[in-house]
């Protein structure tokens, strides 16, 4: 199993398409900040957005086909282009989804939003790894990737578009699909953003990555770590943090405890168990590193994860 599917196991992600926004300019929409584990998504089918920072009022234009995420639920304004006074839209709930439509009479938008969710505290591991902000083109640079991910919204748009027989499921199951494809076409781009995505693009990095996703209990060193990309320790570790944004014993500690938590919460193994499943001969020192990552005991939370 690959990394990224592999990180996708330790860390589900569920899906669901909530809104269909169909504006005509001026128009205007302001989200968030959202909990924590949401990752809201917007897709846009047709016309084009403007992403404006609320901090600093910086525009980001967002074409037909392009897909945003906000991987750590950043508050965010989407708007036209015209810098005219919006025209407030008016919710119609639908069977499937809400479609919200406002009488503008200028450029036509329509985009898909939605959000995925991630349960506590797994999504740090996606949290920490991923951008702010993620922006990827469908179809875009001829890969097979950015192909399936403009079928896939095709088919998103069509499904939005009737109301069927299971439809909320099918769109909540493709939205779940989406987000996978999301993180691969990204990973493929000429410029793909800092942290783990950024991996993809340094091939002589994947076999640390599969080996720490894969051999979570191996009690790695970086030496290891380094011969098995055929580089020194220091190259290992110039190259790890240039490109990860953070350490691999970092990244090592996330992936085990991240898996221990899943562990507790569904399995009834002993945590003497699940600690030697991560890498600890000593109980001890697995109660420690989970308590600094988690910010409480491993009983304490397999109690609360239950309840």
């Amino acid at each position: 199993m690959d990394w990224l599917s592999r990180l996708l196991q330790i860390v589900p992600v569920c899906g669901r398409l909530e809104i269909r926004c169909l504006y005509a300019a001026p128009w205007r929409l302001a989200l968030g900040p959202f909990l924590p584990g949401e990752i809201p998504y917007h897709i846009v089918v047709s016309g084009t957005a403007m992403l404006e920072d609320p901090a600093s009022g910086a525009l980001r234009t967002i074409r037909e086909g392009d897909v945003l995420l906000f991987p750590h639920g950043r508050a965010h304004v989407l708007r036209d282009g015209s810098g005219a006074s919006p025209i407030t839209a008016h919710p119609h709930p639908g069977l499937n989804l809400t479609i919200d439509r406002n009488t503008g009479t200028g450029d036509q938008l329509d985009m898909l939003c939605g959000r995925f969710t991630i349960a506590l505290p797994h999504d740090r591991l996606l949290r920490n790894y991923l951008p702010g902000d993620l922006i990827v083109r469908s179809g875009g640079q001829g890969t097979l990737a950015g192909a399936q991910l403009a079928g896939l919204i095709s088919l998103m748009r069509t499904e939005a578009s009737v109301e069927g027989l299971g439809g909320d499921a099918m769109l909540n199951a493709l939205s779940a699909a989406m987000f996978a494809l999301v993180l691969r076409v990204a990973s493929e781009s000429n410029t793909p953003p800092i942290g783990l995505l950024a991996a993809v693009g340094h091939p002589r990095l994947a076999p640390a990555l599969t080996a720490m996703f894969q051999t979570r209990s191996h009690p790695w060193t970086l030496p290891e770590l380094a011969r098995l990309c055929h580089m020194s320790r220091a190259t290992f570790v110039r190259h790890f943090q240039q490109t990860i944004g953070r350490s691999a014993s970092e990244l090592l500690m996330d992936i085990r405890m991240t898996q221990a938590a899943l562990e507790l919460r569904r399995s009834a193994v002993s945590i003497r168990a699940v600690a030697e499943a991560a890498g600890y001969q000593s109980d001890a020192a697995f109660q420690r590193a989970f308590k600094q990552r988690m910010g409480t005991t491993p009983a304490r939370w397999r109690r609360e994860a239950r309840s």
